[in-house]
């Protein structure tokens, strides 16, 4: 017998670390070459661990939650024979073999809008078209509560701990794959808790939920923006009567066409005006003192997904027109939702626009994505009683559709003028829509 030791591998350019947001294995279990045996998190990505060689694991790095560094112990496993010669060497070789991601990259199909994290949305679980062969050894048909027998890909552990916390697995969100694995039941607890498991008039056990994994990241990123940043935030009132019916003939006269939300008319009215306010579209290195505008948008949309905030980027958004800007949201939203975004798709964004959609309150002050200078927050349009010019020099009393719109900035680059005036220019545009087709 020789003790092998399996080290966390280069995962990614400039990753220095990763966090272990679930174990496939524990101490004393025996384990196959290729089978999986943990599951790490970076910045970018999720990457599943598989073991290089068979044998029985006799020590692992840490609990779920732990940061371990590039080349630090992941694993030690126990292998037989003496350690020399060929087994060391092809051991060697093993270790070295590229981590496959959780999630890869979609398909070409339209989908969500979000973003990652701007415009929430609620996501279908993927279908499972085709069933695996039957001799494959973690398939297995699960009866489902109430509803007609399917097809539930999972490892035996992760239907094992399923059934000991009373998770029925059809409701567990899958990978991109079809196959629910441990990080994916993780994220069906961290959100649902113990719904639907007591009893009706039971209260519900006190329970603690260890904050890993992408809310851990998440939650991060906000303390920094809020540690490093001081934000100011700006609310203006604007009348989208005219943007709405605008938007509905639109629609009506668009073919096969994508339907058109209020997003991609508000993202063009962004970018007609951002070139007149560099500052806005730009990120901010504090380390290095140095601004960075760009020429380009690349619109960054936060969305919740059912694994957290997420922020697609809409590259070079100024170039698109409303209807390849309402395709690539769908698309970019889906990708979010499902877990199949890229890592270039979900970074890089100069400026980020954040939706609550129909929940979007009377105004929000939302939190920079750091490092840019900027977000933009719409709020939900609201039908009110306005004072509206007669056409004969009086006034009359009319329904209109009201949207506040908020800004919050990085007071350090952006002064609250700047600020102010950007916003008053996009009002402009949004209560007289035609501008916002014109050349």
């Amino acid at each position: 017998m020789t003790r092998f030791t399996f080290n966390l591998p280069d995962i990614g350019e400039g990753i220095a670390e990763a966090e272990i947001v679930g174990w496939h294995v524990k101490v004393g279990d025996r384990v196959q070459e290729d089978d999986q045996i943990a599951d790490m998190m970076t910045d970018k990505a999720t990457v599943e661990m598989e073991s290089p060689v068979t044998g029985k694991v006799i020590e692992i790095a840490g609990e779920v939650g732990d940061v371990i560094s590039i080349g630090a112990m992941l694993v030690v496993i126990e292998v037989e024979g003496d350690g020399s010669g060929n087994e060391a060497e092809e051991s060697a070789e093993a270790a070295e073999v590229d981590p496959r991601p959780a999630a890869q990259p979609a398909k070409a199909v339209p989908e969500q809008a979000v973003p990652q994290q701007a415009v929430p949305q609620q996501a279908a679980l993927p279908a499972m078209d085709e069933p695996e062969p039957e001799s494959a050894p973690d398939e297995v048909s699960a009866h489902v509560a109430n509803k007609s027998e399917a097809k539930i890909l999972a490892s035996p552990a992760v239907r094992k701990r399923a059934r000991e916390l009373g998770v029925d697995l059809a409701e567990v969100k899958a990978a991109a794959d079809g196959r629910v694995r441990h990080a994916d039941l993780d994220a069906f607890l961290s959100y649902n808790g113990a719904r639907g498991f007591a009893s009706p008039g039971v209260a519900r056990a006190d329970e603690q939920i260890k904050v890993i994994g992408l809310r851990r990241r998440i939650a991060e990123n906000m303390q920094a923006a809020k540690r490093h940043i001081p934000h100011f935030t700006y609310v203006e009132e604007c009348d989208v009567t005219e943007l709405e019916r605008l938007r509905a003939q639109l629609n009506d006269a668009r073919g096969a066409k994508p339907k058109l939300t209020m997003m991609p008319l508000l993202i063009c009215a962004i970018c007609k005006v951002l070139p007149d306010f560099p500052m806005i579209n730009a990120r901010y290195d504090d380390e290095a003192n140095v601004v960075t505008r760009y020429g380009a948008v690349h619109l960054g949309m936060a969305a919740q997904t059912d694994n957290g905030l997420m922020v697609p980027v809409i590259r070079d958004a100024q170039a698109r027109n409303l209807w390849q800007l309402a395709s690539e949201i769908k698309r970019l939203a889906g990708a979010a939702r499902d877990g199949t975004a890229k890592s270039s798709e979900l970074s890089g964004s100069t400026l980020t626009l954040t939706s609550l959609g129909p929940l979007g309150g009377v105004a929000t002050t939302p939190v920079i994505n750091r490092p840019e200078v900027a977000i933009i927050g719409p709020n939900r349009i609201i039908e009110r009683p306005m004072f509206v010019p007669d056409g004969i020099g009086g006034e009359r009393i009319e329904k209109r559709k009201l949207m506040n719109i908020s800004i919050s900035c990085d007071h350090r680059v952006v002064d609250g003028y700047e600020a102010a005036s950007f916003i008053q220019e996009i009002k402009k545009l949004l209560e007289h829509p035609v501008l916002i087709l014109a050349d």
